[in-house]
This record gives C-alpha cells, sequence and structure tokens, in this order.
C-alpha cells in the first residue's frame, strides 16, 4: 500500500488543523456558547470528521499536525492557548485524545461503510475523547495542578454534564455528514483514495 501522502492528503490535513483551530475559539464569535465560564468547543466535533472523512491514518496525522502547531506557539488552542505549557493544562488529555479520537473513528468506518456504523463510531470516538480527557484532568489536579477545593473524580465527571448533550448531538452529526459525503464527493475522482483502508 502506498503509504506516501499526496498533495492532496496534505491539503485536507491542513484543512482540518484550520477547522480545528476555529472550533476551538468559536465563543470568540459567539460568545454566548460559554457555560460557566468555560467554552463549549467544537473541537471534538472537527476530531470526529476528521476520522470518519480522512480515515484512521489521515485523521490520527492532522489531529497530531494540530497539537504539534499549537505546541511551538501558533494560538489554536482553546482560549488561542499555545506553546509547550499546554502539556501540563488539566484539558491537555482533550487534545492528546483528538488523535485516537480520530484513529479509532477512521478504523470502524473503514471496515464498514453503512450510516450506522458512522454514527457508531462517532459515538464510540467521542466516548474515548470524554475518557481520556477526563482522566487526564481528574489526575492533572491530583498530581501536579491546582484542585479546587474538594475535587474528587465524581466532581470531573460533573463537570463534563454541560458539554454531554452537545457532543453527542453534534457526534451523531458529524457521523451523519461522513456518510453523506462519502456517498456525494469521497467516492469519486480524486477523493477515492480516502475509502481505502489507511
Amino acid at each position: 500500500m502506498n503509504k506516501k501522502l499526496r498533495a492532496l492528503d496534505l491539503t485536507l490535513v491542513g484543512m482540518f488543523v484550520a477547522l480545528m483551530a476555529i472550533g476551538a475559539n468559536i465563543t470568540s464569535f459567539v460568545p454566548f456558547m460559554v457555560v460557566g465560564g468555560v467554552p463549549l468547543t467544537l473541537q471534538t466535533f472537527f476530531a470526529i470528521l476528521a476520522g470518519a472523512i480522512l480515515g484512521s491514518r489521515l485523521g490520527s496525522i492532522a489531529m497530531t499536525v494540530y497539537m504539534l502547531v499549537g505546541f511551538v506557539g501558533v494560538p489554536v488552542f482553546a482560549k488561542f492557548g499555545a506553546g509547550p505549557s499546554t502539556l501540563f493544562s488539566p484539558t491537555f488529555g482533550f487534545i492528546l485524545s483528538y488523535i485516537f479520537t480520530a484513529f479509532i473513528i477512521g478504523k470502524i468506518v473503514e471496515k464498514k461503510r453503512t450510516v450506522a456504523a458512522f454514527i457508531i463510531a462517532s459515538l464510540i470516538g467521542m466516548a474515548v475523547n470524554y475518557l481520556f480527557g477526563t482522566n487526564w484532568m481528574y489526575y492533572a489536579y491530583k498530581l501536579w495542578a491546582a484542585a479546587p477545593e474538594g475535587f474528587t473524580y465524581k466532581m470531573a465527571w460533573l463537570w463534563m454534564v454541560a458539554f454531554l448533550p452537545k457532543d453527542i448531538i453534534l457526534a451523531v452529526l458529524a457521523g451523519m455528514m461522513a456518510h453523506r459525503l462519502e456517498k456525494s464527493v469521497l467516492s469519486k475522482g480524486q477523493f477515492k483514495h480516502l475509502k481505502r483502508v489507511s
């Protein structure tokens, strides 16, 4: 199998890096998408789309590039965060989880390309994002970050409740959107290689 990245692949990877940056800071344009001072981002939505549309290989590459771009100082993370110091942020686990989210979703849809498979893969990817990110946040607060008084594992998960309905709805929409693109655009011409197992 040819593992060489094509010009189109690089363009799509760059596009999803840009979408992740926009999704991370959507509240800069839509201020009401803030709950309790915490921004409701669209990063999970675009990470899911990356895996479902680009496949496991390109999707995870796109998310890795996104993370590295932020590491070198480009303000692409939430609240225009950037730099190596983000590694120690309690929410860094969510950024890292996008790589696994895209990879797992891509693997699932590469095996079965029905609308149900796309939706199920998207929900599984969202669950991976929550499990990895929330556990990282909990241990970050316990081990090196300044945890709020009385902070517990249960509290960490309760914080995520505000985001859960939004992410479930967007995960289903992402799965449906990716499947529709698969049937209309991605099955034709130069996009055909995206259908192959990465």
